[in-house]
């Protein structure tokens, strides 16, 4: 039950949403890309956080990468597939690319040779390669910036005005 999952503390947000003013607030949430970037790339202003502090370290071709493959996969018609598949091929893989990726000889030259035949799939290796690279090394150094620090502290000043109006 709800409560016995509170008496051990496993769900705190759960229980108390919606019966009290204290459940996880925005600058919780905030708290919580912490935890993963998953969380980060799944929140609009975290998000844009991320893209910010990857700009200033000259590396935000893999969000934009990563994004780019994420809306690949949800593409339906075969014509637009093979389309989207050589833009992002032009972007981010093929040598000299405007805004080249960083990824093995192996991964890159698979890509290459599949190209004219793309599958929803095939940028998959080079996706999770670029993510990988992201959460262990980009996101801890995020989460040290300032930029970081600054959302933080956004966050909690406009939860501190909307529970603190006479402030």
């Amino acid at each position: 039950s709800q409560v016995a999952q509170a008496a051990q503390g496993q769900d705190h947000n759960a229980i108390f949403k919606g019966r009290c003013c204290f459940h996880r607030s925005n600058a919780g949430e905030s708290l919580a890309w912490s935890e993963s970037v998953d969380t980060v790339l799944a929140n609009k202003e975290g998000l844009a956080a991320f893209r910010t502090f990857l700009k200033s370290e000259f590396s935000e071709e893999n969000v934009e990468f990563w994004l780019a493959c994420e809306d690949f996969k949800k593409t339906k018609s075969s014509t637009r597939i093979a389309s989207k598949a050589r833009k992002i091929y032009s972007d981010f893989i093929q040598a000299d690319a405007p805004k080249e990726i960083n990824i093995d000889f192996h991964t890159k030259n698979d890509i290459s040779q599949n190209i004219s035949e793309p599958t929803l799939s095939c940028f998959d290796a080079a996706q999770s390669s670029v993510y990988g690279l992201m959460a262990k090394d980009s996101f801890p150094r995020f989460l040290r910036s300032e930029v970081y620090k600054e959302l933080l502290k956004k966050h909690q000043d406009r939860n501190q005005k909307r529970w603190l109006p006479f402030l």
